[in-house]
C-alpha cells in the first residue's frame, strides 16, 4: 500500500501523517475571523475538530477558550462532536461525555438542543443544532460549518462577530450555494478588502492531489493504485454531475450577468478625461524603423505631452497596460494617486496596429513622465511578456509587475477593483461608449469575473474594428498596481567634509600630511 510514511530519527517506520496537507494549512490560519472555502467531503471540519479540542482543553492562559459549534442540521452536529470526542480520546484528554441539554431560544415556543463535552480546564465544545439568538454576549470561537445554507447567515455573523472583540475567533466553513448567498458576499468582502479576514480554499482536486483518495484507502483497507484514483474521481465528478462545478471545484452557481452594472460605472466617469486613440493602417510596419518612431514623437509630443504636465506634482502614479500587437487594442490606462487615497484616472491611450517599437516610445514617454512613479502591471501573456520584461529592465522589476491573467488572478482582483469602485476610490473612467463597454464586459464565469472569448465591435457597428475588454482589463491593470506594495529607494547629497571636519573625525594623534589624508 502505497501511503505517506513519516520516520523518526531513528529511522523507524510510523503511521501516515494524521492529517493532510491541506488540514494542516486550515488549522494553521491562526486569525481573528477565517472563511474555509471548499468542497464536499474533504474532512475539514474532522480536521477543525482536532483543532477545537487543543483550545478547549488548554487552560485560559495558555489561549483556551470554548468553542460554540454551528451546524445546519442534527445530523452534522452529532457527527461534530463525535469526532471531538474521538480527538479528545486520541490526545488522551480527561474530559466528560458528550452531554445533551436544552438552551432557551429567544422564541419562547422554541428550544435550541446542545452536545457539549466539558474539559478540566474548565472550557467546553458546545454544538448546537440551529442558530441560536442569546451567542450575543458569549465569548470564545465560534464554528459556523456549512454556513451557505443556514437561514440567516447574515444576521448569524453579526452575533458571532460580537466575540472578536473579547479575543474570540469566528471560523467560517461551507460549500458554496450561489452568487447571491451571504458566504460568496462574505469571500468577497475579504478578498476585496472590505472585511479583515482570511480566506482559505481547497478543491475536490486539490485535496486528491494532498492524498484524500490514499486516506480513503488506508480506512477502507484496500491497496492505493493510481488507475483506481482516476476511476474514484471519475465517479465523484459523473455523481455530481451538472452540480460538480459548485459542489467540488468551489464555484458557486447562478452566475453568468454583468460584473459591474451600468449604473455604478457611469457614476464613476468623467467627460473630461480624454481618450487618446493611435491607430495606423495594414502594411505599416514596412515603412523605414526611423520614419515611425519619428511619426510616433510627434504624435507623443502633440497629444500626450500636454497632459502629463498637467498632472499635478504631489501625486503618486501607477499604471496598466493591456497589450496587443494586431486585431485587439493595446490600452494603457495611467491612474494618479491623490493625498486623500482616491484614485483617478488623467486619460488613457489606445493603440491599435501599432509596431512593437512604437508601442514601447509610447510606452516609455508616459511612463517617464509621470510624476512620482511607483508601479506599473502589464499584461504579460503572449507578446506582451516582451514588451513587459523591456519595461521592467527599464525602470526595475520591483515597479513592474509582470501579471498572468488567470482565473485565480481574476478572483482575487475582481473584487477589490468593484469595490474601489463602490466605495468612489477609483473614478474619472472616461465617459466614452467603448471604454465604458469594455469596463462593463466582466462577465460571471464560473463564479469568476473575467472576460468572455466573445469580442465586440467599437461604437456598435455591425462589422470594423474589434474589441475584447481591453480598456476593462488595463483599467483592473492598473487598480492593482495600485494597492501593491513598492520599494522606495531615495537618495541624498552628501555634502564634502571640511578639513577642519577631517581632522575632528580622525581625533588626537593624527595629522595631515600636506592636506591629503
Amino acid at each position: 500500500m502505497s501511503l505517506p510514511l513519516v520516520l523518526d530519527s531513528t529511522a523507524t517506520l510510523l503511521a501516515p501523517a494524521v492529517l493532510l496537507d491541506y488540514q494542516k494549512e486550515w488549522i494553521g490560519i491562526r486569525a481573528p475571523l477565517k472563511v474555509g472555502e471548499k468542497s464536499r467531503r474533504i474532512g475539514l471540519t474532522w480536521a477543525e475538530a482536532a483543532d477545537n479540542v487543543l483550545v478547549a482543553a488548554s487552560e485560559k492562559s495558555a489561549g483556551g477558550q470554548t468553542v460554540y459549534y454551528l451546524g445546519y442540521n442534527q445530523d452534522m452536529t452529532v457527527e461534530y462532536i463525535q469526532a471531538c470526542a474521538m480527538w479528545a480520546r486520541a490526545y488522551n484528554y480527561a474530559a466528560e461525555q458528550i452531554e445533551e441539554g436544552i438552551w432557551p431560544d429567544s422564541d419562547p415556543d422554541k428550544h435550541i438542543k446542545t452536545y457539549t463535552i466539558v474539559f478540566p480546564s474548565g472550557h467546553r465544545i458546545v454544538a448546537l443544532t440551529s442558530r441560536p439568538s442569546n451567542l450575543r454576549g458569549r465569548q470564545g470561537v465560534v464554528v459556523i460549518d456549512e454556513a451557505a445554507f443556514h437561514a440567516d447567515l447574515a444576521e448569524l455573523l453579526k452575533a458571532a462577530m460580537a466575540l472578536l472583540i473579547w479575543g474570540g475567533e469566528v471560523h467560517v466553513i461551507s460549500t458554496h450555494d450561489g452568487t447571491e448567498n451571504a458566504f460568496n458576499d462574505l469571500v468577497n468582502e475579504i478578498r476585496a478588502g472590505k472585511r479583515n479576514g482570511e480566506v482559505f480554499r481547497c478543491t475536490f482536486g486539490e485535496a486528491v492531489a494532498d492524498g484524500l483518495y490514499k486516506r480513503v484507502c488506508l480506512r477502507k483497507g484496500i491497496e492505493y493504485r493510481l488507475e483506481d484514483e482516476i476511476a474514484w474521481v471519475n465517479g465523484v465528478y459523473g455523481f455530481y454531475g451538472d452540480a460538480a462545478d459548485e459542489e467540488l471545484d468551489c464555484v458557486p452557481s447562478q452566475g453568468g450577468g454583468a460584473f459591474l452594472s451600468m449604473a455604478l460605472v457611469e457614476q464613476r466617469s468623467s467627460r473630461d478625461v480624454p481618450v487618446l486613440r493611435l491607430a495606423y493602417p495594414q502594411g505599416y510596419e514596412t515603412l523605414p524603423e526611423p520614419l515611425r518612431l519619428a511619426e510616433s514623437l510627434e504624435w507623443c509630443e502633440e497629444h500626450l505631452k500636454p497632459l502629463l504636465a498637467a498632472i499635478p506634482l504631489d501625486v503618486q502614479s501607477y499604471y496598466g497596460m493591456d497589450f496587443a500587437r494586431s486585431g485587439d487594442l493595446s490600452v494603457i490606462w495611467p491612474l494618479l494617486k491623490e493625498q486623500n487615497l482616491r484614485k483617478r484616472t488623467p486619460f488613457v491611450v489606445e493603440l491599435r496596429n501599432v509596431p512593437f517599437k512604437q508601442q514601447r516610445q509610447i510606452k516609455f514617454y508616459i511612463i517617464d513622465r509621470l510624476p512620482n512613479f511607483l508601479k506599473g502591471a502589464d499584461d504579460a501573456r503572449g507578446n506582451g511578456s516582451q514588451l513587459s520584461e523591456e519595461t521592467a529592465i527599464e525602470y526595475g522589476f520591483n515597479r513592474i509587475e509582470r501579471v498572468m491573467l488567470t482565473e485565480g488572478w481574476y478572483r482575487d482582483n475582481m473584487p477589490p477593483f468593484k469595490a474601489a469602485l463602490e466605495d468612489d476610490t477609483f473614478y474619472d473612467i472616461p465617459a466614452d461608449k467603448d471604454v465604458v463597454s469594455d469596463v462593463r464586459a466582466f462577465r460571471m464565469v464560473k463564479g469568476v469575473a473575467r472576460i468572455p472569448e466573445k469580442r465586440t465591435n467599437e461604437k456598435g457597428e455591425k462589422s470594423g474594428p474589434k474589441r475584447h475588454g481591453d480598456a476593462g482589463i488595463a483599467a483592473v491593470l492598473a487598480d492593482y498596481a495600485s494597492r501593491q506594495d513598492v520599494e522606495i529607494f531615495e537618495y541624498h547629497r552628501v555634502q564634502p567634509a571640511t578639513q577642519h571636519d577631517r581632522e575632528i573625525k580622525l581625533g588626537a594623534g593624527w595629522r595631515s600630511q600636506k592636506g591629503i589624508w
